[in-house]
């Protein structure tokens, strides 16, 4: 199939599988004849597996080691959970983090008289 179809089918954009071929994370699939490139089944459930990858919120150097643990059937899932668990702390840890922002955001806003007057405690807390 062509990069429209792959993309099609995997839900990646063929800007992203242009990506991808680039920085190594998909093998570049062989050429036609036309110099098209044909991408097969397994390459597309593979960009398939990236995409479901990114949307868990894996950064690529962890959706590699996610590949190759994939494709490496002696694996041990210990590394799998391992890496999972890691990336949901982090997912954690940001969302602790995005509340605090949203809170601190809620608070001056609801101090804010929002009205024709200069005096603003957003704005007098972002030059703090």
């Amino acid at each position: 199939m062509n990069i429209g179809q792959a993309s099609e089918a995997s839900g990646v954009s063929q800007r992203m599988i242009r990506h991808y071929e680039k920085i190594g994370l998909i093998p570049p699939p062989p050429r036609r004849d036309s110099g098209y490139r044909d991408y097969a089944d397994a390459d597309v459930a593979r960009l398939r597996f990236v995409a479901h990858a990114r949307d868990l919120g894996f950064p690529l150097e962890e959706i590699r080691a996610l590949l190759g643990l994939w494709q490496d059937r002696s694996r041990s899932s210990a590394d799998v959970k391992a890496l999972a668990s890691a990336r949901a702390e982090e997912l954690g840890r940001k969302a602790r983090a995005l509340e605090q922002m949203r809170a601190t955001l809620l608070d001056l806003a609801s101090r804010c008289h929002g009205d024709d007057r200069p005096e603003c405690p957003i704005i007098n807390r972002l030059a703090e």
